[in-house]
């Protein structure tokens, strides 16, 4: 199956009735539905999607915590890490160089770490982490830009590049480092590391106990056992209203419920919906990384003056208003807000510039008010997943208003491995967002395998591997920006308009009353692990 960085399969989902009581009871749940209180003021019972449990378990190798949707892995320790305001801070590393090409970054690592089966962690286990990814095709984690790693004593390791690279540190952040004494078959399923937590229970497709690390050189966690119920929004629902979780993920369609002892916790986030809009015209084809052959290229959306329509016509604000129920914000980026976003890539609704545009572009009202060009109808597929409400409400409001400037799109909801068939030739409701700009690169870097648009420019490639090189992240900010727009030519609404971007997605959580989550840093695309980055700072 095509897949994309970043994309985990969803398992399937554990109904409202699936033994909520037997289960809470046999991980020692401590808090009662009719009491509403607690016996244990060092636990915590969170609610999570059935997307957020890791397909592969808990292996950084195969993707636990970089490879998901980017998160701290909790269960093992990682060179660095970012604080609320996504400043970098040392974990394992006590301090981190690069050579003046950018194609060696030396860590230096602490000598006080121990693996939770008493072994110690040294330098080479970094390496043989970042090797073992490398030679890993089944592994979620990108590091094609990696030529190796090495580790020259116990408490140095090196990193070495095959291009410059400096959004090394936000990859970094994320990937856990695991023991090359200990790692083999069934790891993921019974993982020795060396973070906060230790995985003391998996019952897979139902939940996962974390416990946590006696052994662990920082401060020691304030919740000691954090249980993970894997369920659906209906399900997650139903087991805040019996009381019998602490923490639970939901949607807006659901933001309207109202449950005596928990309140709506709102938390901002770059997780942005969008729709990319295949730039070829149809007839070729593309080969994924699984060696299938996917049709590239739309009749309808490679024509720019429909794509530039769409982007001018969409009534974003309609979006966060009545499906969002205003928590979130109209989207114009993959990273609204972020010092690599660009305001040229805003485009505020002017429905008459839509038409204007489309009529420029030679497109007239057939016998059923749907525009017409050369023989071919202003009519399309939109494919997006039919288990996300959300996305469906978007899908169905999407239709709507452009039904309005004469282009007819037809719904159609599916399943991942059905969408993925259709990425590079129809429309695809999308959800993408990472505290990193390496998702302008997945999206718009021409021999990218995300590059769904299919947007190629010379041009836009440059400024984007520019940007990669630059001798720090401040510096590539302003390369970045000149990608999506450099007063000429770009991917914006204005130029090439590959995507018509939707909105920013605030993650909402029942919080029952009494619970103090840690401030947050802004939540990625993904529900679930991302809100408990620090349950280890949670109090009750």
């Amino acid at each position: 199956m095509l897949t994309r960085r970043g994309f985990v399969k969803v398992s399937a989902s554990v109904a409202a009735a699936v033994s909520m009581g037997g289960l809470l009871s046999a991980c020692g749940a401590s808090r009662s539905a009719s009491s509403g209180g607690s016996s244990a003021k060092n636990q915590v019972v969170i609610a999570m999607s059935t997307g957020s449990e890791p397909e592969a378990g808990f292996d950084p190798i195969m993707g636990w915590g970089d490879g998901g949707h980017g998160h701290e892995p909790l269960i093992q320790s990682t060179l660095v890490s970012t604080d609320e305001r996504l400043a970098f801070r040392n974990d394992l590393a006590t301090s981190y160089s690069v050579s003046d090409d950018g194609l060696t970054w030396t860590f230096e690592i602490r000598d006080d770490v121990r693996f939770t089966d008493g072994e110690p962690l040294t330098a080479r286990d970094v390496a043989f982490t970042f090797n073992s990814i490398m030679n890993a095709p089944a592994s979620e984690v990108d590091l094609s830009f990696l030529a190796g790693a090495s580790a020259p004593d116990d408490q140095t390791a090196v990193l070495s590049l095959a291009k410059p690279f400096n959004a090394l540190l936000y990859l970094v952040a994320n990937i856990g480092i695991v023991p090359e004494h200990a790692y083999g078959p069934g790891y993921g399923s019974d993982p020795i590391g060396s973070g906060r937590y230790k995985l003391e229970q998996w019952d897979k497709g139902q939940q996962a106990i974390l416990v946590s690390n006696p052994d662990y050189y920082g401060a020691a966690p304030t919740m000691e056992r954090v249980v993970v119920l894997f369920m659906s929004e209906d399900a997650a629902l139903a087991a805040v209203q019996s009381g019998q979780v602490d923490v639970a993920y939901t949607s807006a369609v659901l933001s309207g419920a109202t449950v005596s002892g928990y309140s709506l916790a709102s938390y901002a986030s770059v997780n942005s919906r969008g729709i990319s809009l295949p730039m070829a015209a149809p007839g070729g084809t593309r080969t994924g990384a699984d060696g299938t052959a996917y049709p590239v290229g739309n009749q309808v959306t490679c024509d720019l003056s429909i794509r530039r329509a769409i982007n001018y016509g969409l009534d974003r604000q309609k979006l966060v208003d009545e499906i969002l129920n205003g928590y979130g914000s109209v989207a114009y980026s993959v990273g609204d807000g972020m010092p690599w976003s660009s305001e040229d890539m805003k485009c505020g609704t002017d429905v008459g510039r839509a038409k204007s545009v489309l009529a420029e572009g030679g497109w007239a009202a057939g016998g059923d008010g749907v525009l017409e060009k050369d023989g071919v109808r202003a009519e399309f597929d939109l494919y997006y997943p039919a288990n996300d409400r959300v996305r469906q409400s978007f899908a169905h409001e999407f239709s709507s208003q452009m039904r309005e400037l004469g282009i007819a799109v037809n719904l159609r909801g599916t399943d991942w491995d059905e969408i993925f068939s259709h990425g590079y030739s129809d429309p695809v409701l999308w959800g993408w967002g990472t505290n990193s700009p390496l998702e302008t690169y997945a999206l718009y870097r021409s021999s990218s395998e995300s590059n769904y648009a299919g947007y190629a420019s010379q041009a836009c490639d440059a400024y984007l591997d520019a940007a990669l090189a630059q001798p720090s992240v401040e510096e590539s900010f302003s390369y970045w920006k000149s990608a999506q727009w450099d007063g000429s030519q770009g991917f914006a609404p204005q130029g090439e308009a590959a995507w018509v971007w939707m909105a920013n997605i605030d993650h909402l959580y029942f919080v029952r009353d009494g619970l103090e989550i840690a401030a947050q840093k802004p939540h990625p695309h993904g529900y679930g692990w991302s809100l408990a980055n620090n349950v280890d700072r949670w109090t009750w």
